[in-house]
This record gives C-alpha cells, sequence and structure tokens, in this order.
C-alpha cells in the first residue's frame, strides 16, 4: 500500500479562536517504506499519525491509501477499512489485562469478520514467537516486562497483515536497553511484511534507526 498525504491540514476551535495543529503536511511512501517523523511534544506530531491512521478527520488535504481516500467511505466502511489496513502500536500498549497474551494479540480479529479464525491463530502464534514471546502465550500482562507488553502489542498490531503500521512514540516508556530492541523490532518485522512504517517521537535514538527521517515543526513537516 502507498501513502499519499497532501497538503493537509488539521485546525480545532478553542475559546480563544482557531487552533492550527497541521498545516499543509505532505509526504509520500512507497510500499515498504518507513519513515521517522521527530519532534517535541505538541508539535503536531501525534495528530498527525492519527489523521493516518483515521482516527481523526483532516481539516484540509488529502490522505489516500492505495489510490482510495478513506475518508469518503461511510463510517462502518471506514471502521472495516481501519481495521483490516491499519496496525497501530501507541506508547502504553493498552493490553487488557484480564487476557492472556495470546488473547490480547487475537483482539482485532473479534470485529473483523473476513479472518478463519484457526488460520488468524496461527498466524497470532508464528508472531509471538518472531517478537520472542512464544513460550509466554498464557500469561496475563501483569506477568511481563514492560518491553516484553509493548512485543505484545506489536505483534497485536501486525494480527491482520495490516498494509500500514503506525507507531506513536512506541518506546516512551521504555528503557533505553528496552527500547532499542522493540525499535529494532518494528524495523525487522517491517521488512519481513513489506508494509508502510510510519514512527513518530521525539527519541532521537529510535528516529536514527530508521533510514528517512522527517521532523514535524509547527505543523509543518521539513527534512530532519
Amino acid at each position: 500500500m502507498s501513502l499519499v498525504v497532501e497538503n493537509v491540514s488539521k485546525e480545532y476551535p478553542t475559546r480563544g479562536g482557531t487552533l492550527s495543529v497541521l498545516r499543509g503536511a505532505s509526504l509520500t511512501l512507497a510500499p515498504g517504506e518507513a519513515l521517522a517523523v521527530m519532534g517535541p511534544s505538541g508539535s503536531g506530531k501525534s495528530t498527525l499519525l492519527h489523521v493516518l491512521g483515521t482516527l481523526d478527520r483532516p481539516t484540509g488535504g488529502a490522505v489516500t491509501l492505495d489510490g482510495t481516500d478513506p475518508f469518503a467511505l461511510p463510517e462502518p466502511a471506514l471502521a472495516a477499512f481501519r481495521n483490516s489496513r491499519i496496525g497501530f502500536v501507541f506508547q502504553d500498549h493498552h493490553l487488557l489485562p484480564q487476557c492472556s497474551v495470546l488473547e490480547n494479540v487475537l483482539v482485532p480479529t473479534l470485529v473483523n469478520r473476513t479472518t478463519r479464525p484457526a488460520e488468524t491463530e496461527a498466524y497470532a502464534r508464528q508472531l509471538l514467537d518472531r517478537v520472542g514471546l512464544g513460550g509466554r502465550l498464557d500469561h496475563r500482562p501483569a506477568e511481563l516486562s514492560g518491553g516484553e507488553r509493548q512485543r505484545v502489542a506489536v505483534a497485536r498490531a501486525l494480527v491482520l497483515k495490516p498494509a500500514l503500521l503506525l507507531a506513536d512514540e512506541p518506546t516512551g516508556n521504555l528503557d533505553r536497553t528496552n527500547a532499542r530492541s522493540v525499535g529494532e523490532l518494528l524495523l525487522q518485522l517491517h521488512q519481513q511484511e513489506r508494509n508502510v512504517l510510519v514512527v513518530v517521537t521525539h527519541s532521537a535514538d529510535l528516529a536514527n534507526l530508521f533510514p528517512r527521517r522527517l521532523e514535524m515543526n509547527d505543523g509543518t513537516l521539513q527534512p530532519a
């Protein structure tokens, strides 16, 4: 899936007037490309990721995924598109504490009617093995370290084989060793799956792992 972002803006009404968070952001990524977007807190990078993930609609401009404008879809079709074509990894792993590792990875499949349960579970087990947790399938999140929980979150994001993988500060809650390990894991799985990967981060260590980097500055994207 190719990703094309053209002159995207995002504004929010406030008591003091209109707040412009994105100001004409543009980028193009071909299938198999990976990008790190750097910038301090409040620069607009998380807003950009939410727009790319169709979690938030742009005020202006256009986003197309493999030639499709997802925001032109009716809401049920947009939700199905997001579930099947886009994977998310957040700073907080958002694992369900009452569920096992395997059950957490399978959560996205519960609302996807196109998957075959047996095949999807087999793939989930394969993913957990690839992220180094093949022996922890029945463990609960409380029994895992922070780095291991984030590895579960990565596997969950990939279980439906999304064409676009988005990660918002995926190493922000980790120590330096685990942060580098998770960053390298994201890139390794991206290269194996040949999806489009976009990571937003304030960490230079994480961004430097990526072959392409941009910087978000006052709502615009610039060469890093």
